[in-house]
């Protein structure tokens, strides 16, 4: 599994988040989650479970194959810039 730097988690989420036009409690339902869990990740309060990260990079993952140009270069950047090899 990938695996981001601990203290980027927290902007990966955000920059996700927004990439994917979702509010926080909209992109806690994508994931399973509460609103106030994305919250905390997000500002560095807590990390996400493996499970959750999975999750995560499952949505980086879907973004960077997508059809649609502007999004596979936005998700192909976001995971080169947090999972970099």
């Amino acid at each position: 599994m990938l695996t981001a730097k601990q203290p980027e988690i927290g902007k990966l989420i955000r920059e996700l988040r927004q990439e994917m036009g979702l509010t926080q409690e909209k992109f806690a339902a994508k994931l399973g989650v509460t609103f106030p869990t994305i919250n905390r990740w997000e500002n560095g309060r807590s990390q996400p479970s493996p499970l959750a990260m999975e999750k995560v990079v499952s949505l980086l993952t879907q973004m960077s194959n997508s059809p649609k140009e502007a999004l596979r270069e936005r998700g192909q950047d976001l995971l080169s810039k947090y999972f970099p090899e």
